[in-house]
């Protein structure tokens, strides 16, 4: 690690607090910590979030009857409240880990050195005693749910754990990323039936392959640094099969999707919003510029609106078998 301190790599921009209104609602020595979170980039947790709304949304349709009163054929409000909180926090520990072991690369890469703890403005006592804070409230949403839901959350924190080293050993971390922000796939699905179907698994899948496609993109960003400071990822390996690697990627998940569509019997609107999702993945794919760091950024930012109409296409479904006896 001495020779990657060594280096003085020049990355694209700093990464730093700039004007966001989470900064200028925190007291100043807030900010370091608002940034170790990662609170004033938002996309993260959405991204942590949406499976896990999927996954409450399908199971409240599934092997549902038309004409169910539609309070029943909808994702538990509370658990969806639960599962943002969680998502919220827990991105925010992760990103802290992520930190605490990055603290010697992000030292090397110009775009990352003005985070908290290369630029000083934490110690790494400070930041784990952050990193319990919000594992803490994570903990507190957990135990909301029945016991099995609980391990199986428990069971995740190996994948999270190993997770920012993989990037040292394998050209594939962008895997171990989409098996751990698609866990909730599997935990909304549990929190309704008790235990992990056939349905919640294809759908873990799918969400999989969707992470490992849009943090490809978000990856190319810092390609060059990632070069020079021996930082693998799947951007490096694709290079330039990026496009036909999306295609299949993202292909593949919305097949997935669709499997577990059929599995947990859902009705038509579920499979629009499939549909939809997958017209705007193939947007982001034919629009994609590797070599463009701005639109990947914004290309990997637009993935909330695939969580959006994923999550709209259950819902409808929903309402769907409501109001068909009526029609």
């Amino acid at each position: 690690m001495d020779s990657i301190q060594s280096r003085d790599t020049q990355g694209r921009v700093s990464d730093a607090p700039t004007g966001h209104w989470v900064y200028r609602a925190l007291p100043r020595w807030l900010w370091p910590y608002a940034q170790l979170a990662r609170w004033d980039r938002p996309i993260g947790w959405q991204l942590l979030m949406w499976p896990c709304w999927w996954s409450a949304a399908l199971a409240a349709i599934a092997y549902a009857r038309p004409g169910e009163p539609l309070m029943t054929l909808l994702p538990n409000p509370w658990h969806l409240v639960l599962f943002f909180v969680g998502a919220f926090a827990m991105r925010g520990a992760g990103c802290t880990f992520n930190d605490i072991v990055d603290k010697d690369i992000d030292e090397a890469v110009e775009r990352t050195r003005s985070r908290p703890l290369p630029a000083g403005k934490v110690t790494k006592g400070q930041a784990w005693v952050f990193l319990v804070l919000q594992s803490l409230v994570g903990l507190m949403v957990l135990v909301q749910f029945e016991s099995f839901v609980i391990l199986l959350g428990i069971a995740s924190l190996a994948i999270v754990a190993v997770y920012p080293f993989m990037k040292r050993i394998t050209n594939w971390p962008q895997l171990v990323l989409g098996l751990a922000f698609s866990w909730g796939a599997l935990m909304g699905w549990a929190a309704v039936f008790g235990d992990v179907d056939p349905a919640s698994l294809f759908l873990y899948a799918g969400s999989v392959l969707w992470v490992i496609g849009y943090d490809t993109i978000y990856a190319h960003q810092d390609k060059e640094d990632d070069a020079i400071v021996g930082v693998r990822s799947t951007a490096r390996l694709f290079g330039d099969r990026t496009k036909p690697a999306l295609i299949v990627l993202y292909g593949s998940a919305l097949l997935l999707m669709g499997a577990a569509c059929a599995s947990a019997m859902a009705p038509f609107p579920a499979l629009a919003g499939l549909l939809a999702a997958g017209a705007h993945m193939m947007r982001q794919v034919q629009a994609l510029d590797i070599d463009d760091p701005d639109q990947c950024l914004a290309l990997f930012r637009s993935n909330n609106t695939v969580g959006w109409l994923i999550f709209l296409g259950f819902v409808g479904g929903g309402l769907w078998m409501a109001i068909s006896p009526l029609i």
